[in-house]
């Protein structure tokens, strides 16, 4: 990395350093990132950025115009938080709290910002950045989720999805972000698991717990034997499509002493793959389905696109590994020839564009737990900062000739956005799966 870049963050290294802490201590979960959003479109107009705003979300983007011709490198901060109510530093009427990282990736986020500002800075590059301040990375509240989209507001559960459908992509050709991590390494994976969303409603009939119970319909035991029935072909997934489940129930009842006519689960189901996600999701939903009519209950399913699985491009995780050599604080690069079991919504993009999503160190603790701090800020974010510049000079830098290449030869799974979210689009499904006859002696069921 050339030295105007580093002075550049070092020059901004308060400004880096100042905006975590604001946004750690002030944690919001997805499409709610108000305060945050706030904070960060302030400083980027007073850095003189001009934005375009999501408008009815979070988030915003701009673009830095090199003045020279060439290809549009996307660079992404993401703003939300998860919901950890046991973490010391949880926010005490949410819960909410920064346990993933995504507070020092904002703070790097803005270092970049800030630096592209400073005069020379582009001179040896060629062509586009776009800079995007994303909300609700952390596929969670599926619930408040699901009316923002009844509501029209949102179509897509993940940020970087509803910003990829409503055109805000539209031009990009790469795609970069940096994520934090509680290893003491820069790494990355080759592959990430793609997830759906599911929302499982089991239907019983109330009755008085103790003085008649024989009159009900117990909601709750019957999502109970659905959890059973999943645990039970857990050994039918194959290994290579690292297939995970891990159903949790959000509203187990009304009052103890009345039978639950009303049980509320949701999951998601992880693979590696789309069809890998469609086979299991299918046995899942048989299990589901099965333990509702072994009870006379019933069950409505609702799944939702979450997801893609995450393919990061070969020549970008080369230029990655490259270009945190040329940043003196990071320690030697890693490279993981395996797939992740986490999600994120750069899968997505990744569907439709060449991306890399790698690891910076600079955290410590369990992540996504209680544990979880950025134990080294300068690390997490400034050294994160420098590298993702590293990337983008790479990248375009001799008229953009490395992007362009990185983008000829990677293959999409998809041929454009919108073949994408036809597809992402039929994986939605949802209602009653059981049909039962007047004397519930006989009953159709759709899996």
């Amino acid at each position: 990395m050339s030295g105007r870049f580093n002075e550049a963050v070092e020059k901004h290294r308060k400004l880096i350093l100042d905006t975590f802490d604001y946004v750690w201590r002030n944690p919001e979960t997805g499409y709610r990132e108000v305060k945050t959003n706030k904070y960060l479109k302030e400083a980027f107009e007073k850095l003189g950025y001009e934005l375009t705003l999501a408008g009815n979300i979070p988030g915003f983007y701009t673009v830095v115009d090199t003045g020279r011709p060439g290809p549009e490198v996307l660079v992404l901060g993401e703003m939300d938080s998860l919901i950890c109510p046991d973490h010391p530093e949880a926010d005490p009427e949410t819960g909410a709290v920064h346990c993933c990282g995504h507070a020092a990736q904002i703070g790097a986020f803005i270092g970049i910002a800030a630096a592209l500002k400073e005069p020379g800075v582009l001179d040896s590059l060629s062509g586009r950045i776009r800079l995007c301040a994303v909300p609700a990375e952390e596929l969670i509240e599926i619930e408040y989720r699901s009316k923002l989209k009844e509501q029209g507001i949102i179509k897509s559960y993940g940020g970087k999805s509803e910003f990829l459908r409503r055109g805000y992509f539209d031009g990009v050709d790469v795609a970069l972000m940096v994520h934090t991590t509680v290893d003491s390494v820069p790494s990355a994976f080759k592959s990430w698991v793609g997830c759906l969303a599911k929302s499982v409603i089991y239907k019983g009939r109330s009755a008085h717990a103790g003085g008649s119970p024989w009159n009900g319909c117990n909601a709750l035991y019957a999502a109970q034997l659905g959890l059973s029935a999943i645990n039970s072909i857990r050994e039918t997934f194959k290994e290579s499509d690292v297939i995970r489940v891990h159903p949790i129930i959000t509203k187990g009842g009304n009052a103890v002493n009345a039978i639950p006519d009303e049980v509320i689960v949701e999951s998601y189901v992880r693979g590696r793959t789309f069809k890998a996600i469609e086979d299991a999701n299918a046995k899942v939903n048989r299990a589901l389905v099965g333990a509702a009519l072994s009870l006379g209950a019933n069950v409505d399913i609702r799944d939702y696109p979450g997801y893609a699985p995450l393919v990061n491009s070969a020549a970008m995780l080369e230029l990655a590994a490259e270009a945190a050599g040329e940043v003196e604080e990071l320690p030697e690069f890693e490279y993981r020839d395996r797939v992740g079991s986490g999600s994120t919504d750069m899968g997505d993009l990744s569907c439709v564009m060449p991306v890399v999503h790698p690891y910076v160190p600079g955290a410590e603790g369990i992540s996504h737990g209680a544990t979880y701090k950025i134990a080294d800020p300068d690390l997490a974010c400034v050294a994160s900062a420098k590298w993702q510049l590293a990337m983008i000079e790479l990248l375009l830098k001799n008229g953009g000739e490395r992007a362009k290449h990185v983008k000829a030869e990677y293959v999409p799974e998809f041929s454009s956005t919108e073949e994408f979210f036809k597809y992402v689009d039929s994986l939605e499904c949802s209602g009653c799966r059981i049909n039962y006859s007047e004397d519930k002696s006989s009953a159709e069921v759709k899996l």
